[in-house]
């Protein structure tokens, strides 16, 4: 399917699964759904699996938007002790975004799907939202505890039976430029990988970064990539400058944001030190996986200075992530987009496109790395390896059979949904509507009035206005016909002008 008619799709009203293989722009896609259904006066709550994955959308966590954490089991109590804030963002919203499905279990939607149900007030799935899954099985699965309950894909859930989501499986591919890594790359979804294609992998393991510069290493690990990069800086000559994260609101928001944000609290920078760009520019002057080299300072802010590998000359300047709780920000933090960029995990680089990279996968323990790892360059001529275990070019033996399911159904939405694939063109321009106000937001505010004004915006009855002119014509003031009628004094007014013209009334 093409991005256009998976956008005409979505933007018909119908609940999908976006997915397609690493490369297919579901991300793009994504955003830019995202961006037209707000601009059409909705109301979209925009979550992920992850919160690497959140911050990369500018979105909270499904599990912290709908308030399950990160219980295994919903609390009968749940929903009747949510806070009001909480109650008010799910009611609210028309549209629900939910990224990086591969990891979410399939238990954790259905308690999503039920919370969406009770707090709505809704019997249909998820409370009657429109809802956008994204994804590709192939890549990282969900990690099960030794302690806590077992889990599997969510395409197992009741809430996937129940909301039957529209197929939209992206087929066009825009970041592999190799035929031959393509060819590998699809072997390895279709478990049918030939001694060619392994020969081709392990021809990448005589290298070492044979690049004319450094390239970003992947590792399974953390404490690698952490030693490594330390390794490496310090092996640099020079003074180092350094850049403390600042944040704002909530503090456990922070929080949240530092542990998901691939920008570091304090980034240290050295002259020649190797770095990624770890957001897109807002003016398109670098994206998220842009690798370059340190060459100085401006002079006035001590902002960092980047010659990216592609020749350009960008200063990078402080960047902005939020954590939202669908349309309400919650926190933010302000840090230059930057990081180490020698070493980097697996996990981090999902998303991501690298000029090049050296991955080492001797280390991996789930299925899917070795496919997220090797996917993220465009060519083999810009990868080397250092190592692959047995697991390392595994995939989840539940895949295969999932993704001929996926793409079997995605035909048969095609082809019943044919009629949408040229009103994406249309709809993307439409000019955007007034951002509708939320309802539940009117109820909140209203009730907040009608504290003060028990009448606040009830209709104005015959006696009502009897009495209101008679007690204005004996001279009550507005404030004390205020108190009398249970109204704001600027609503008295307005209905002594409709009913006497320009009436002036005392204002004490």
């Amino acid at each position: 399917m093409k991005q256009t008619h998976a956008l005409g799709i979505m933007a018909d009203g119908n609940s999908v699964f976006l997915t397609g293989p690493a490369g297919s722009g579901k991300t793009f896609v994504l955003n830019e759904f995202v961006k037209w259904a707000r601009s059409d006066g909705k109301h979209v709550a925009v979550t992920a699996s992850t919160g690497l994955a959140a911050t990369h959308l500018g979105g909270n966590t499904i599990h912290s938007w709908a308030g399950i954490g990160i219980q295994d089991e919903l609390n009968k109590r749940m929903v009747a002790e949510m806070s009001k804030t909480r109650r008010e963002q799910i009611e609210s919203a028309d549209i629900l975004v939910i990224d990086e499905v591969s990891m979410l279990h399939d238990y954790r939607l259905d308690m999503v799907e039920q919370v969406c149900r009770d707090v709505r007030g809704d019997s249909s799935p998820f409370g009657g939202l429109q809802v956008i899954l994204c994804g590709d099985f192939y890549q990282l699965p969900p990690i099960n505890r030794d302690d806590g309950r077992q889990g599997r894909f969510i395409i197992n859930s009741e809430a996937w039976e129940n909301l039957n989501p529209v197929i939209c499986y992206l087929e066009e591919q825009h970041r592999q430029e190799d035929d031959q890594l393509l060819e590998i790359l699809t072997a390895l979804r279709r478990n049918d990988l030939r001694r060619r294609h392994a020969e081709a992998l392990l021809e990448r393991k005589i290298f070492r970064t044979p690049f004319d510069e450094v390239v970003t290493e992947l590792y399974t690990r953390n404490v690698d990539v952490d030693n490594i990069n330390a390794q490496k800086l310090s092996g640099i000559e020079g003074e180092q400058h350094e850049y403390e994260m600042v944040g704002t609101g909530r503090a456990s928001g922070q929080e949240t944001l530092k542990k998901s944000c691939l920008a570091p609290e304090l980034l240290t920078l050295k002259m020649g030190a190797f770095i990624m760009f770890v957001k897109n520019s807002p003016d398109k002057k670098y994206v998220n996986g842009t690798l370059g080299t340190v060459v100085g300072y401006e002079q006035l802010t001590n902002y960092p200075i980047v010659k990216t590998h592609d020749g350009r000359t960008v200063t990078a300047k402080p960047e902005t992530w939020e954590l939202r709780d669908g349309e309400k920000k919650i926190a933010s933090i302000s840090q230059i987009p930057l990081r180490l960029a020698w070493a980097i995990t697996v996990h981090k680089s999902q998303g991501m496109t690298l000029d090049a990279a050296h991955v080492d996968l001797s280390k991996a323990f789930v299925p899917g790395m070795g496919y997220v790892a090797l996917s993220r360059v465009r060519s083999l001529k810009t990868l080397t390896l250092g190592g692959l275990n047995k697991i390392s070019l595994q995939m989840h033996p539940e895949a295969k059979e999932i993704d001929t399911r996926l793409r079997n159904k995605s035909a048969q939405d095609a082809e019943r949904l044919a009629h949408l694939e040229g009103e994406w063109a249309k709809l993307a321009k439409r000019k955007p509507k007034k951002k509708q106000k939320s309802k539940v937001a009117w109820e909140a505010k209203l009730a907040k009035m009608r504290e003060t004004h028990p009448n606040a915006y009830t209709p104005w009855k015959d006696l009502d206005d009897m009495r209101l002119i008679r007690k204005a014509t004996e001279g009550r003031s507005i404030a004390e016909l205020s108190k009398d009628f249970g109204r704001h004094e600027g609503s008295i007014k307005a209905r002594l002008d409709k009913l006497l013209g320009d009436w002036e009334l005392k204002k004490e």
